[in-house]
C-alpha cells in the first residue's frame, strides 16, 4: 500500500470547503461513501485507513456549510459516521509521535467546526488517545481553560469547544478526582456532568453516580441519557432486577413499541415475555392497543387482542395480523380482522382508504373459511357495520353484505 501522502483518497476531491450546496440528501451520500473507502483501505493498511479518518473530520465540517440541516439528516449522518471512524483511528497502531501530531490536527479541525457538525468528537477524545499517557498529556493542555468555563463564576456565555475533549481526556487517564471536582458542581450543564457521574462509577462510588445523576434531571438534561447511564452503572454492578426495575423500561425506548419491547427483551433475557410486555403496557396508559405488535411477535396471542379491544389500535396491523395467521392460527387472525374493522368504523387509522377496508374484510373472511364458521363471522361483520349507521364502512361493504 502507498504512504499516506502518496495514497489517492476519492472523498477528499468532493469535500472542499462549501463543496456542496444546500440540499442534504448528495452530501449524506458523500459523507456514506467516504466511511465506506475509509473501511475498506483498513482491511489492508490499519494506519493508512486512520489518516484517511483524519482527513475525512478535516474536510467534513468546512464542506458542509452550505446544506441544509434543519431535518437533522446530515447531522445524524455526520454522527454516525464519527462512530464509526473514531475505532479506527484510535485502535492505528502508530508511536506517540504520530498519534501526537493526529490529535493535534482533530483539535484544529475541532476549533473550525463551525456550524458545528464534528462537536461530537470531543466526546470520544479519551478513545483517540489511545493510550493513558497521552490522555493525560491532552487534558493537561485543556485543563485551564475548561477549569475556567466550568467555574461558578464564569463569565456569561462563555465556551471553550475543547471542554468536552478535555473531560473525556480525564476520564481516559483515570483522573477521576480532578473529574468529580470540575463537572461534579450543581452549576454544570449535564452534558459535561455525565462525565462527573462516570467517573464517580468507575471508582466504585455507584451510589454517588447515581444520586448525581438523579439530581441532573431538568429542561437542560436529558432523561433518555441518564435512564441509560443508571441502566449501566447497575448492570456493571451485576444488579439485573434493579438495572430493570429502576432503568430498564425506560432506558430502551426506541422509534416503535414493538421495537422497544424487542430492545427490553434483548437487554434482559431472564424476564419473561409477558412480564416485560405487561410492565410495558403500565408505563402508557390509554395505549394498550399499541403493544397489539409486541405481543403477537412473541406467540401471546390472547394478550395481544385484549389490548387491541382496550384502546385504538392501528387497522392496518390488525389486518395483516389477519392475513399472517390466517392458516396457522385462524381464531386469532378472525378476531384481529373484526377488530381491524371495528377501529375503521371507529374512525381509526391514518388516510384510510376504500383499499384498507376490503384488506381487513378479505383476510377476515378468509380466516372464517379456515375456521368453518364463515356464516357466523359474517352475522359478526353485518352486526359490527350495520352499528355505523351508513359510515364510510358501511359504504364501501354495504352491498356485499346485503345491509343498507
Amino acid at each position: 500500500m502507498a504512504p499516506a501522502d502518496k495514497h489517492k483518497w476519492v472523498f477528499k476531491a468532493r469535500f472542499r470547503r462549501r463543496s456542496f450546496g444546500w440540499r442534504s440528501q448528495p452530501a449524506i451520500q458523500r459523507v456514506k461513501e467516504a466511511v465506506s473507502e475509509i473501511r475498506k483501505v483498513r482491511r489492508k493498511d490499519p494506519v493508512l485507513a486512520a489518516e484517511g479518518a483524519i482527513g475525512f473530520l478535516e474536510r467534513v465540517s468546512p464542506a458542509l456549510e452550505q446544506v441544509d440541516s434543519s431535518s437533522g439528516a446530515i447531522g445524524t449522518a455526520v454522527n454516525r459516521a464519527i462512530d464509526q471512524l473514531v475505532p479506527i483511528i484510535s485502535e492505528a497502531s502508530v508511536d506517540e509521535g504520530r498519534r501526537r501530531a493526529w490529535m493535534e490536527r482533530l483539535f484544529d479541525a475541532l476549533q473550525d467546526d463551525r456550524i458545528p457538525y464534528i462537536e461530537r468528537l470531543g466526546d470520544r477524545w479519551g478513545d483517540l488517545c489511545a493510550s493513558r499517557e497521552i490522555a493525560s498529556e491532552q487534558a493537561d493542555g485543556l485543563l485551564s481553560i475548561t477549569r475556567r468555563v466550568l467555574a461558578p463564576d464564569r463569565k456569561p456565555g462563555e465556551f471553550f469547544s475543547g471542554t468536552s475533549a478535555c473531560l473525556s481526556a480525564l476520564y481516559s487517564a483515570e483522573r477521576y478526582e480532578e473529574l468529580v471536582e470540575i463537572a461534579g458542581g450543581d452549576h454544570v450543564f449535564w452534558s459535561y456532568r455525565i462525565w462527573a457521574v462516570r467517573a464517580l462509577a468507575a471508582q466504585g462510588r455507584k451510589t454517588d453516580a447515581i444520586r448525581l445523576a438523579e439530581a441532573s434531571r431538568g429542561p437542560w438534561s436529558s432523561d433518555l441519557e441518564i435512564d441509560r447511564l443508571g441502566e449501566e452503572i447497575f448492570l456493571s454492578s451485576g444488579m439485573v432486577e434493579e438495572a430493570y426495575r429502576r432503568y430498564g423500561l425506560a432506558a430502551n425506548r426506541a422509534g416503535t413499541y414493538l421495537a422497544t419491547f424487542r430492545a427490553v427483551a434483548k437487554r434482559y433475557p431472564s424476564k419473561a415475555p409477558e412480564t416485560i410486555l405487561g410492565d410495558l403496557v403500565e408505563t402508557t396508559p390509554g395505549e394498550e392497543g399499541k403493544w397489539f405488535a409486541a405481543a403477537k411477535s412473541v406467540g401471546l396471542f390472547d394478550q395481544a387482542l385484549d389490548l387491541a379491544r382496550r384502546s385504538p389500535c392501528d387497522p392496518r396491523t390488525l389486518t395483516r395480523a389477519a392475513r399472517d395467521f390466517a392458516t396457522e392460527n385462524p381464531r386469532f387472525a378472525v378476531e384481529a380482522g373484526l377488530l381491524a374493522l371495528h377501529w375503521l368504523v371507529e374512525g381509526y387509522g391514518y388516510e384510510i382508504t376504500s383499499a384498507d377496508v376490503w384488506a381487513a374484510y378479505d383476510a377476515t373472511v378468509a380466516a372464517a373459511t379456515e375456521l368453518d364458521k364463515g356464516e357466523a363471522v359474517l352475522h359478526r361483520i353485518r352486526k359490527l357495520v350495520g352499528e355505523s349507521q351508513g359510515g364510510f364502512v358501511a359504504q364501501i361493504l354495504g352491498r356485499s353484505l346485503g345491509t343498507p
